[in-house]
């Protein structure tokens, strides 16, 4: 008989106490008022031992530097069974080279209190296999909140906040999915995907809430990304609501095989979607933006950026300031592409520069704008017409209410060209079936 979710949940989380071991009657006791470090690393390692769940009452436990051994098995009464990391320059939770960690209902506080040089993270899993985090809450991290290096399993339904750096941050997964969790209030990063040396990574970021992000180091988009993907192919961004960056809600830098769809984009500081430097393969689609410096930005064919899908998505209420002076084209464009990219079904409204920005100086090639509407921009489309710039197709758009020009050829900054509309003097430009309105 097949069970509803809610149904099989809940049965999923009898069977994990169902013999289960009550940490009170190994001598860890909640609410007390000493450390309790040495106390809760014995009972998870007799719980283990006996290959039973280690079940926390409702209460606080002072602990510090616990580590987790294959088969822990942690459940506590979400929201009201809190772990306070008690400093000292070490670190909360570590498990390394283990398999089948869980932890469910657990809130583990940081308490901002310092963390060793020898981490990043005050929940740090090293090469742990199958490791799987549900509804917890981990917050007051001085750095990052939870840390996974070479890890597979799931983060899911936690909520993470507080992080003086990063929220969530994963160094070359093993098939990890992190999904349906809440990231907020953190000074550098939200979820963070990242590979310390290209490759396939495949993990799944997906139906997550990720909220006021900061940019506590600067700098121009290193910092400040509500999800970002670093140097990992084939990961998979979707149906996620970002709000309120200080730079990117989504910025994929050198992740080839990038999938970023249905996501909701809001109110982001700089480029709100951002497939930029050395990728090859990116598909955006059916995303909303809404609020940002650049809607989306699929850049840098001059470090080997090429080949993607930009459809569906609706862009608007772009502004020309940024968080920092203007480099390059500068800020206020809806839709940015370089190369070997369609360009297809998207709607734009209200970039002050540029609805849409094909190619830059001689970085274009095979770029097919087709079927777009954009309404009331600066130039409605702005094409490079500059020396040794490759192929484009301008083709059955509608331009409405552009105040500079509805398609009008660029030789970078510079309006090159009259109205190019169904008509132009470069063979590298197909200008065709285009509707333009007041």
């Amino acid at each position: 008989m097949c069970l509803s979710g809610t149904v099989a949940t809940a049965q999923m989380k009898v069977a994990d106490l169902r013999g289960s071991i009550d940490s009170e009657d190994l001598g860890l006791l909640p609410n007390a008022a000493d450390d309790q470090t040495a106390q809760f690393q014995n009972a998870v390692n007799r719980a283990v031992e006996r290959g039973r769940a280690l079940f926390l009452p409702a209460g606080t436990y002072p602990v510090a530097n616990l580590r987790l051994p294959s088969g822990t098995l942690i459940v506590g009464v979400p929201g009201r069974t809190r772990l306070v990391y008690q400093g000292g320059g070490g670190q909360l939770i570590r498990a390394e080279d283990v398999a089948n960690v869980g932890l469910t209902g657990i809130t583990f506080d940081g308490a901002n209190r310092s963390i060793g040089d020898f981490t990043e993270g005050l929940l740090h899993f090293i090469n742990v296999k199958n490791v799987t985090l549900d509804n917890c809450e981990i917050t007051g991290s001085s750095k990052m909140g939870l840390l996974l290096d070479r890890c597979s399993g799931r983060v899911e339904n936690c909520r993470i906040s507080g992080a003086a750096e990063a929220g969530l941050r994963s160094n070359e997964a093993n098939g990890l999915a992190i999904t349906g969790n809440t990231v907020t209030d953190c000074a550098n990063g939200g979820i963070w995907v990242h590979r310390w040396r290209e490759g396939e990574d495949g993990t799944i970021v997906s139906g997550n809430r990720v909220e006021r992000i900061g940019a506590r180091y600067g700098g121009t988009g290193q910092f400040g990304n509500g999800i970002n993907v670093f140097r990992a192919h084939g990961v998979m961004v979707s149906n996620n609501r970002v709000a309120d960056c200080a730079f990117s809600a989504i910025r994929s830098n050198a992740g080839s095989n990038v999938q970023i769809i249905g996501n909701s984009c809001l109110r982001s500081g700089e480029t709100a979607i951002y497939s930029e430097f050395g990728f090859q393969g990116a598909v955006i689609a059916n995303n909303i933006v809404d609020g940002g410096t650049i809607g989306i930005s699929i850049a840098n064919f001059m470090d080997g950026g090429r080949m993607a899908v930009c459809s569906g998505n609706l862009i608007r209420n772009i502004k020309k300031e940024g968080p920092y002076p203007p480099e390059v084209a500068g800020f206020g464009i809806g839709i940015a592409v370089e190369a070997d990219t369609t360009l297809t079904g998207n709607v734009v409204e209200g970039a002050p520069k540029f609805g849409l920005m094909l190619g830059w100086g001689p970085y274009m090639r095979n770029i097919a704008a087709s079927q777009n509407v954009v309404r009331d921009c600066g130039t409605g489309i702005a094409v490079t017409v500059v020396d040794g710039a490759g192929a484009a197709a301008i083709t059955n758009n509608i331009v409405q209410g552009s105040h500079q020009g509805a398609i009008n050829g660029y030789r970078w900054l510079e309006k090159a060209t009259g109205e190019l509309n169904n008509v132009s003097e470069f063979d590298n430009l197909t200008v065709h079936g285009n509707q333009i309105a007041a």
